[in-house]
C-alpha cells in the first residue's frame, strides 16, 4: 500500500497515532490501541494532549468547536454539531474542547468568543467560523474549506 493510499488519524480518545486506508474510511476504522472508533460521525471530546496531536498530525480535515458548558449559544448549536458530525463523516472529522477546561489551547488559537469553529487540515489552521450555527451552515463550510 503506498503512502498516498492511507491516511493517518489519531484517536480522539487515547492519542494514538494510526494508519488507516482510505478505502476503509467508511468501514468505520478503529484506534488499534483502545478500540475507539475514528471516524464514525460522532463528535469526540478533546483535552489539551488529544488537541494538538489530532490538529498537528490531521490526516482528514479536523472541525473543533471551541465551546463552554456555560455558554447557551454553544449549547444550543450541540445537536447541530452532531447532525454535521454524520453528515461529514467519514471525510472531515468533528471534535470539541471545552476551553474552560483547557484556557491554554484556547489562548494559543486565538479564540476571543465562543461558540468558534476552526478547521485544521494537513497540520495547520485553514478557516475559522464564529457564532452558533445551524448544521446546514457547519457542513457548507467544512465542505468549502476541506476539498482542494
Amino acid at each position: 500500500m503506498a503512502l498516498a493510499e492511507a491516511v493517518k488519524l489519531t484517536c480522539a480518545t487515547c492519542g494514538q497515532g494510526n494508519r488507516v486506508p482510505m478505502s476503509r474510511l467508511a468501514e468505520g476504522p478503529k484506534c488499534g490501541v483502545c478500540g475507539a472508533a475514528l471516524v464514525d460521525g460522532q463528535v469526540a471530546e478533546l483535552d489539551a494532549t488529544t488537541h494538538d496531536k489530532v490538529t498537528k498530525e490531521a490526516g482528514l480535515p479536523v472541525l473543533i468547536d471551541y465551546w463552554a458548558p456555560w455558554c447557551g449559544p454553544c449549547r444550543m448549536m450541540a445537536p447541530e454539531f452532531a447532525k454535521a458530525a454524520k453528515a461529514l463523516a467519514p471525510s472531515v472529522r468533528l471534535m470539541k474542547l471545552n476551553t474552560e477546561d483547557h484556557p491554554q489551547i484556547s489562548a494559543r488559537a486565538g479564540i476571543r468568543g465562543i461558540p468558534a469553529l476552526i478547521l485544521y487540515k494537513g497540520g495547520r489552521e485553514v478557516a475559522r467560523l464564529a457564532g452558533a450555527r445551524p448544521a446546514a451552515d457547519i457542513i457548507a463550510f467544512a465542505r468549502q474549506h476541506s476539498t482542494g
